[in-house]
């Protein structure tokens, strides 16, 4: 999913976060990238509109005012097991 976003002044803090995984996406440190995805998911939620908590996402917010991002109904760890 794609869309165009509003941050609010909570998300400042998250700013810089976004702007090393965009980093290390072009640099493609895959590394870098692991440790920003698991540093994002311990600070934020993602909830459906009912308000029931998604159980694992990947959420990307650029610095053009976009974000997307991706949902799964259950956790990673035990997708196909």
């Amino acid at each position: 999913m794609h869309a165009d976003v509003e941050t609010l002044s909570g998300f400042e803090e998250f700013r810089p976060l976004f702007a090393e995984w965009e980093r290390a996406i072009d640099e493609e440190d895959w590394e870098q990238l692991d440790e920003c995805y698991f540093r994002i998911r311990g600070a934020l939620t993602m909830t459906f509109p009912d308000g029931s908590p998604v159980a694992e996402f990947m959420l990307h917010i650029h610095d053009d005012g976009t974000a997307g991002w991706r949902w799964h109904d259950e956790p990673f760890g035990t997708v196909n097991q």
